[in-house]
C-alpha cells in the first residue's frame, strides 16, 4: 500500500512539475497576434549599485574562513575588537575607496573573514541577503570591492479556494503562505472590505512563482494574476509591467487595482458598530450619532492609514482618546480614534503614506473596551466608510492600452485554463 501511494505521489508531482513547465512557457513566449508578449520579472534589487559579477563566480568560503554574526547595536569596530580581528585592515578596509556603506549593520547580519597563517585579512565577505554579497580583497595597501548578486530560479504556482470560515483560514487550507495570503488580501483590499465583505464559499484563485535557491525553498515571489469571487461578484487583477518598467495591478479592463484609500484600516477584525444616526452609547448609557465605524480588535493590533497624506492631528481629548486626523488632499480627511498609542514619527505635520502604520489599537477615551473608531469625511461631511464611494487612481495609459490588452488576455487565459489542464493531465495518467 505505502509503495502504492509512494508511486502515485511521485507520478503527480512530475505530472505537475511538467504542466508548470509548460505554462511557464506559454505565460512567458506565447504569441498574441503575431506579437510577442514576455511577463517582465522585475529582478531582486542588490543593496549595492555596482555592475554584479554573474553567479557562477559566486564567493564560496573554505577552511580559512571564520564566519560572525553582527549583535544588536555592533559597529564594525566592535566586530573587530570582539574578533581580535587586526585593527590595522579594519582602518584599510575604511579608507579604502569603497562604495558600500559599513556604517549601518543589521542585528544577524553575516560578515565572514579569511586571514592567512599570521592572520592578517586577506578578504572580507559581507552579506546583505541570501542573494547579495559583497566581497572585499586586500590589495597592496587598499581593499578592492565587488559586489555579487544571484536570481531565484522561478516556479510558477497555481491555488484555489472557497471560504467556510475565513478567508485567511481558506488561505492556509489552499496552501497559502501567510505571505501570499496577506499580498491577496493587500491586492483586492480597495475593493473588498476582508473584515466585513467576506462570506462562506467566496472564492479565490491564483497564478505566482515561487522562488527557490540552490534548490531550497526560499521565498514566495510575486502574483501574476488573481480572481476573488465575493458574494457573486468576479474581481480580477492583473500584475503589468509597462514600457518604462512601472509595475502595477490592474483589472482587466484597465483599471488600476489601487484607489485614494483602502477600504479598511486594519487586517482581519470584525465591525462591533456601524455608521449611524442614532446609537445607544456604551459609556454615555444614551443614544447619540455614531458617525463613523469600529473594528474590533485586541489591543496593540496594528492600525494603518488609509490614504496618503499629512497629519493635522496627532493628540488626545476625552471622547476620541488618543487619536490621529490625517488631511488628504483638500477634500478627504480620514480620523482613526481610541489608539493605545502612535506609531513612531507620527506627529503633526509628518506626511504618511497608504498602508503605512501610524498607531495601536487601544480603548482611551470614552470607549468600553479595545476598538478602533474610524471616520471618513468629504469636504468636512462624515460618510459611511463601508459605502462610500472611493475615488480611483488613474488607469492604464491610452499608450499602453494595445500592449496591455494583449497581455491580460494572455495571462488571464491561463489563469482560467489552469486547472482543467491539471484535470486533464491526471486524467490520461
Amino acid at each position: 500500500m505505502n509503495s502504492y501511494r509512494t508511486k502515485l505521489l511521485h507520478t503527480l508531482f512530475l505530472t505537475a512539475t511538467a504542466i508548470v513547465a509548460a505554462l511557464s512557457m506559454l505565460i512567458i513566449s506565447q504569441d498574441v497576434s503575431a506579437k510577442r508578449i514576455e511577463i517582465d520579472l522585475p529582478l531582486n534589487v542588490s543593496s549595492s549599485k555596482h555592475i554584479e559579477e554573474p553567479i557562477s563566480n559566486w564567493p564560496t568560503l573554505s577552511d580559512d574562513w571564520a564566519s560572525y554574526s553582527i549583535k544588536s547595536g555592533e559597529t564594525l569596530t566592535d566586530l573587530f575588537v570582539r574578533a581580535k580581528l587586526p585593527l590595522d585592515d579594519l582602518y584599510r578596509l575604511i579608507y579604502s575607496p569603497i562604495k558600500t556603506d559599513l556604517s549601518h549593520l543589521r542585528p544577524k547580519q553575516k560578515i565572514h573573514v579569511q586571514t592567512d597563517h599570521s592572520g592578517a585579512i586577506k578578504a572580507i565577505r559581507l552579506d546583505h541577503s541570501a542573494q547579495s554579497v559583497v566581497l572585499f580583497s586586500l590589495a597592496g595597501e587598499k581593499f578592492t570591492e565587488k559586489p555579487f548578486f544571484r536570481e531565484t530560479e522561478k516556479v510558477l504556482q497555481y491555488r484555489q479556494g472557497s471560504i467556510k470560515d475565513s478567508f485567511f483560514a481558506a488561505g492556509e487550507n489552499a496552501n497559502l503562505s501567510q505571505q501570499s495570503i496577506m499580498a491577496l488580501a493587500n491586492l483586492f483590499g480597495w475593493d473588498i472590505d476582508f473584515s466585513l465583505d467576506t462570506r462562506p464559499n467566496d472564492s479565490f484563485k491564483v497564478l505566482y512563482y515561487q522562488e527557490f535557491l540552490d534548490g531550497e525553498f526560499f521565498k514566495d515571489g510575486d502574483i501574476l494574476a488573481a480572481e476573488f469571487i465575493n458574494q457573486g461578484k468576479s474581481y480580477r487583477a492583473v500584475r503589468y509591467v509597462d514600457s518604462k518598467g512601472n509595475i502595477d495591478y490592474f483589472s482587466p479592463d484597465g483599471r488600476n487595482m489601487r484607489k485614494q484609500f483602502l477600504r479598511s484600516p486594519v487586517d482581519f477584525t470584525r465591525i462591533s458598530s456601524h455608521f449611524t444616526t442614532r446609537r445607544f452609547h456604551p459609556v454615555l448609557h444614551k443614544f447619540r450619532s455614531h458617525r463613523g465605524t469600529d473594528y474590533a480588535a485586541s489591543r496593540g493590533t496594528p492600525v494603518k492609514s488609509t490614504g496618503s497624506g499629512k497629519v493635522i492631528t496627532a493628540g488626545y481629548n476625552s471622547s476620541y482618546g488618543k487619536h490621529v486626523v490625517i488631511q488628504h488632499g483638500t477634500r478627504y480627511t480620514t480620523l482613526y480614534a481610541h489608539l493605545n498609542g502612535f506609531a513612531k514619527g507620527v506627529r503633526r505635520g509628518e506626511r504618511v503614506q497608504q498602508g503605512q502604520m501610524i498607531g495601536y489599537v487601544g480603548s482611551t477615551g470614552l470607549a468600553s473596551g479595545p476598538h478602533l473608531h474610524y471616520e471618513f469625511r468629504v469636504n468636512g461631511i462624515h460618510k459611511n466608510p463601508v459605502t462610500v464611494q472611493l475615488p480611483d487612481v488613474a488607469p492604464i495609459s491610452d499608450k499602453e492600452r494595445e500592449r496591455f490588452q494583449q497581455y491580460t488576455q494572455n495571462i488571464i487565459a491561463n489563469l482560467d485554463s489552469y486547472p482543467n489542464i491539471q484535470l486533464a493531465s491526471l486524467e490520461k495518467n
